[in-house]
């Protein structure tokens, strides 16, 4: 077992990382790699004939075709669900299963993800990334989000939206979501992981391995990470080279902005966390809660769960969803 170095193991400096462990550096090194028989890419074509389904829609927000499922019934309360980098809303399948049919769930892919289209040059310069849920939201005509979901940077997301439009958002419901620039050095890494970054590094493309090592270091139990989502987060990230991979995530960035914003939050917030996330851990807990320090807060720590507690526990993480928001909504 070693340390990781810092996030410059890439050549990438640490502003880059500003919302979810080592992927945006990762992404970075991804963008070199040609296809071929050892580098096996996807287009987004490819990715929507292998993925899209009888629920999937699309939207021009901004110059940008975003991918989301818009599902439950229609005047039932909504549930906001935003992922994390490197993800998609594929993030949420389980949970939509289990909640559609008392709520209105919708989720989408942030541009350069999933089945959503590339960010463009224009948005990459001129778009914050907020705005492509308030795209979103506006577009399907949602006037109240009975609770914004997000996980890691989608909860930065989620947050940026409530300091934005509290009119909007009702509650925030946030998951192993950073408050802090992104500090890696304590991170104490499997022998497999490093071997997998390592490769990585040399060849600017992250295999099947590189994932199945990732998902397993991040989770409380690697168990829990089915072959098939496995199997996803290979190909969503073997995407055709995106020029601004990481243009259209939450930033925490230096963290001056992002604490001003979550000082703005008064909305109540709900901390659903992994404390086994090596990331993340229980003292990532207490400094949210300072920042969010004008909002409600309720907090429950799950010390078996890592990084992604939606992928990982999502019958457990949608009970407590329901427990949180079910005082508060009437039935549709």
């Amino acid at each position: 077992m070693q340390l990781l170095k810092p996030l410059k193991y890439f050549g990438i400096g640490i502003a880059l990382a500003f919302a979810l462990p080592i992927m945006p550096a990762f992404a970075q090194t991804a963008t070199n790699a040609p296809d071929s028989p050892t580098t096996p890419r996807l287009t987004v074509a490819q990715l929507r004939a292998k993925y899209a389904d009888k629920r999937s829609r699309y939207m021009a927000i901004k110059g940008m075709e975003i991918h989301y499922k818009d599902e439950g019934p229609r005047r039932a309360p909504v549930l906001l669900m935003i992922h994390g980098s490197q993800s998609s809303l594929r993030t949420w399948d389980r949970i939509t299963t289990l909640m559609k049919k008392r709520y209105r769930v919708i989720r989408l892919d942030i541009p350069g993800y999933g089945l959503s289209s590339p960010a463009t040059d224009a948005a990459a310069q001129t778009v914050q990334p907020v705005e492509v849920v308030e795209g979103l939201l506006d577009g399907l005509g949602v006037k109240k989000v009975a609770a914004a979901v997000g996980v890691s940077s989608g909860g930065t997301m989620a947050m940026y939206l409530a300091a934005k439009r509290p009119e909007l958002v009702q509650r925030l419901i946030l998951s192993n979501t950073p408050s802090d620039p992104v500090d890696t050095s304590h991170m104490v890494q499997t022998p497999a992981f490093l071997a997998a970054q390592d490769r990585a590094r040399k060849t600017s493309y992250q295999d099947y391995d590189f994932w199945d090592q990732y998902l397993s270091f991040f989770a409380g139990d690697p168990a829990r990470i089915s072959k098939q989502t496995r199997q996803e987060y290979w190909d969503f990230n073997r995407r055709s080279p995106e020029k601004h991979p990481i243009a259209m995530v939450a930033r925490i960035g230096d963290g001056k902005q992002a604490t001003i914003e979550m000082a703005r939050i008064t909305k109540p917030t709900f901390l659903v966390w992994g404390s086994g996330d090596p990331l993340l851990p229980e003292a990532a807990v207490h400094a949210i809660t300072r920042y969010l320090k004008n909002a409600t807060i309720s907090k429950v720590l799950m010390p078996d769960v890592g990084h992604y507690p939606p992928l990982e526990v999502p019958d457990r993480f949608a009970r407590w969803i329901e427990t949180y928001v079910e005082a508060g909504v009437p039935k549709p």
